[in-house]
């Protein structure tokens, strides 16, 4: 190229450049002094900014390739079982083939409910510092539910604990109201609160000065031998020995069943009890233990003190109390207010016991086990209420359960990782997660019936505005009379107005009819969980919860209140799918059991079930066992659990299907039929010390023989005996069919005999008082050479 044509492209080049430089002349085109209107600006975006932000999980494309492989195996299975089965002269084979299809179709089809909430789950962090430069000090009040039953079963120390944990909240104490349900009607629990009140002038201020957490003494101080802060060792100290000797008296009194006669005196309260009533049979009781209005209601260093107050509600033998329902329909107030209820339901709505005191417009319900494990958990949950783009649809706040006795490896599946990080994230994208009763803050209007409409506005002032003036045993005599056996008579109470009633689990029905009113909820799971509690420690507590769990959604899918008829039209297809993840835990119990029986006994009796090793129909088999398994635990691992946490797991899996689920179903049934009521059993918080120290050396509790405990000890053995006898008569060449014709077979008989481990060794090896008894064990035989007699094959 000439040396003409170079200078000509290097002119070119620099004019370009210098127009480049002529457009930055923008920023002087109209310069801006920045003034009072700017900085209002300013302010405004500020004001606009949103109080918490949702982020989608990542890896989905990755998981939606994974699902659709699973699908695509899942379907071949089915193809393969639907055109391969044995022609009608073979006999109890063809049944035996088309229950294994029925089971497999059933696997699939709860399979496809499942990825309703691993598609899109999303994560929810909140602004707290927004929320306070947007609100400064103009926050709502706050009252909190707490629920006890039975002070044998949920010991006051441990109920006050959680009291005390939930008075120390990072928030006014002029806007707290915390009440203590006391279901059991205990002169105990009445007094332990009493206890509570004194403590409480020194433990929210000591909380306050040092912000500590946990704000649960108890929790507290296990965690610390000493405090952070070398400089307040010595109130550190005098704290804990005053608490120290607030539980001792507490326990004491417990132990004995007895309040001494020097205390009752202290407190006008302690004459409710001077007849002999029992935890059925008593009257209202309703006794304001630290009034928030009183000017001498103040802690140790002159700041006020959270509203505490003890109600137990009237019971009589004659009248039926509606378990934990009943007792939070007590404690909550309804308005009447506009609506497109009927003009006979608001003419129901009708004030009840927190309103009578506080009238606050958010309510927290806590299970008494389940103490606060960040003080901030009110200002988070307060971030979605109060976001002006979408606090306005929001119902209800639900925070995760999460426990502090859980083992390493998670010897009884309790400890809800992959729920609490997984599939409550992804309920939260399709609408809103379950209300779980406990952990939860309550937009109150909404519970107490009011429908979602755009023009709603919440009078956040309610709480401030709407405190009565009037005397505190005006104010106790009033709230007595809203807590009568009678009071809900001919009222919409749990059906149209607070939680529903006639369901174990009150709490997710009552958590679909508002989703289905039109409301969104919001799950939020922050970096330090807000709320601690128990898990069961012994195999039969678990039982025990889960089988109420299953019987009590189970009922819900059964009744007109099922996700796919009752929300049709009222929540999106993949929320109905959600809420029947749990609806049908149930119904699993029988293709389990069929699986782990059949092909097991169809091994020892030489009848195959599944295509041959060298057949390519046993790939669709293999890829989705492996690929569904192996993601399985690699979501547990990516959850904080360990790999034998995983394996624990899937036993209690098994475990929960073939007796939790079983008799969730079977009692479902007799309810529907009317040959048995629904009963609700409060799960035991405390455990013996032997009970204690097996569940803290991961050793599985048996120990008392019950009809649970004889199934599984009968399918642990039933499967042993098919292993061993069916590779017995391979090796004695007893069949003219091959080794490969029963392959899968044998691997998930294997599978089964090695999962079920902790079995044998409870029924063969222990010696300990928690081995599973000897006319268990008896059973199990028994029923295994009935099973291996009866000619199914």
């Amino acid at each position: 190229m000439p040396a003409e044509a170079w200078l000509w492209l290097g002119m070119l080049a620099a004019e370009l450049w210098f127009g480049l430089c002529c457009v930055a002349q923008s920023v002087r085109w109209y310069p801006v002094r920045r003034g009072a209107f700017s900085d209002r600006l300013a302010a405004r975006e500020i004001e606009m900014e949103r109080l918490f932000a949702t982020e989608k999980f990542g890896g989905r494309a990755l998981y939606r390739l994974h699902a659709a492989t699973v699908l695509a195996g899942i379907c071949l299975v089915l193809y393969y079982r639907a055109t391969h089965v044995p022609e009608a002269g073979s006999g109890a084979g063809r049944a035996a083939w088309l229950g294994m299809l029925a089971a497999e179709l059933w696997f699939g089809f709860y399979w496809v409910i499942t990825q309703s909430v691993r598609w899109c789950p999303i994560r929810r962090r909140t602004f707290k510092d927004r929320l306070a430069a947007r609100y400064g000090e103009r926050l709502p009040c706050v009252d909190i539910f707490v629920c006890t039953a039975d002070p044998q079963s949920e010991p006051p120390s441990l109920v006050m604990a959680t009291v005390l944990s939930l008075m120390a909240y990072n928030y006014p104490p002029e806007k707290l109201n915390v009440y203590l349900s006391d279901d059991g009607g205990s002169i105990l629990t009445f007094y332990a609160l009493w206890e509570t009140s004194a403590f409480a002038k020194h433990w929210l201020p000591f909380c306050r000065r040092y912000n500590i957490e946990p704000r649960s003494p108890a929790a507290y101080f296990a965690e610390s031998d000493k405090p952070c802060d070398p400089s307040s060792l010595k109130e550190w100290s005098f704290v804990k020995g005053l608490y120290e000797e607030m539980t001792e008296r507490i326990d004491s009194a417990v132990q004995s069943a007895n309040v001494p006669g020097e205390i009752r005196v202290k407190h006008k309260g302690f004459s409710e009890w001077s007849t002999v009533i029992t935890s059925k049979d008593h009257q209202p009781i309703v006794q304001v233990l630290i009034d928030g209005k009183d000017r001498d209601a103040v802690d140790n260093e002159g700041n006020v003190l959270p509203t505490l107050v003890y109600m137990a509600r009237e019971k009589r033998p004659q009248y039926h109390h509606n378990f934990k329902a009943g007792a939070m329909n007590s404690l909550v107030q309804s308005l009447v207010f506009i609506s497109p209820l009927p003009l006979n339901i608001l003419n129901q709505y009708i004030i009840r016991v927190s309103s009578v005191i506080s009238n606050s417009p958010i309510i927290l319900n806590v299970d008494c086990d389940m103490y606060s494990n960040n003080s901030d958990a009110i200002r988070d949950a307060l971030c979605f209420f109060l976001d002006e783009e979408m606090g306005h649809k929001t119902a209800f706040v639900q925070y995760p359960q999460n426990y502090n006795n859980m083992t390493k490896n998670n010897i009884y599946g309790n400890s809800f990782n992959v729920l609490n990080e997984v599939e409550l994230s992804g309920i939260d994208s399709a609408g809103g997660p379950l209300y779980i009763g406990t952990g939860c803050f309550h937009r109150r209007e909404v519970l107490c019936g009011r429908r979602f409409t755009n023009d709603y506005k919440e009078d956040w002032d309610r709480g401030i505005k709407g405190k009565t003036e009037l005397p505190i045993y005006q104010t106790e005599e009033k709230a007595k009379s809203l807590t009568t056996c009678t009071y809900e008579h001919n009222t919409q109470w749990g059906n149209e107005i607070g939680v529903k009633y006639d369901c174990p689990v009150e709490d997710v029905i009552t958590g679909l009819t508002i989703h289905c009113r039109g409301w969104k909820s919001v799950y939020n799971n922050p970096p330090r969980a807000a709320f601690i509690g128990v898990a069961p420690t012994t195999l039969a507590q678990t039982i025990l919860q889960h089988k109420r769990w299953s019987e009590g959604n189970f009922s819900i899918f059964l009744s007109k209140f099922c996700p796919f008829i009752f929300g049709k039209g009222n929540i999106s297809l993949q929320h109905q799918m959600a809420y029947s993840i749990y609806g049908l835990w149930a119904p699993n119990s029988l293709p389990t059991l069929y699986y782990v029986i059949i092909p097991s006994l169809g091994f020892l009796k030489g009848t195959p079930l599944f295509p041959e090793i060298m057949s390519p129909w046993i790939m669709p088999y293999i890829y989705v066992t492996i690929v569904k398994n192996a993601y399985s635990a690699y979501e547990a691992l990516l959850c904080g659990e360990t790999l034998r946490g995983w394996w624990n797991g899937q036993r209690m899996w098994m475990i929960r299907r073939i007796t939790s689920y079983l008799y969730g179903i079977i009692d479902t049934v007799r309810n529907m039929l009317g040959m048995s009521k629904m009963g609700f059993v409060v799960s035991p918080k405390v455990s013996d010390e032997d009970e204690s120290k097996r569940y803290e050396q991961e050793i599985m509790e048996f120990g008392t023989s019950s009809p649970e405990y004889v199934i599984i000890a009968t399918i642990a053995l039933l499967n042993l005996v098919c292993l061993v006898g069916g590779l017995c008569q391979i090796l004695t060449s007893g069949w003219n069919m091959p080794l490969n014709g029963f392959f899968l077979q044998v691997i998930l008989c294997g599978l089964l005999v090695i999962i079920n481990i902790p079995i044998y060794e409870a029924m063969f090896l222990r010696k300990d008082r928690g081995r599973i008894q000897f006319s268990v064990t008896l059973a199990s035989i028994g029923f295994v050479m009935l099973a291996l007699s009866v000619p199914l094959f």
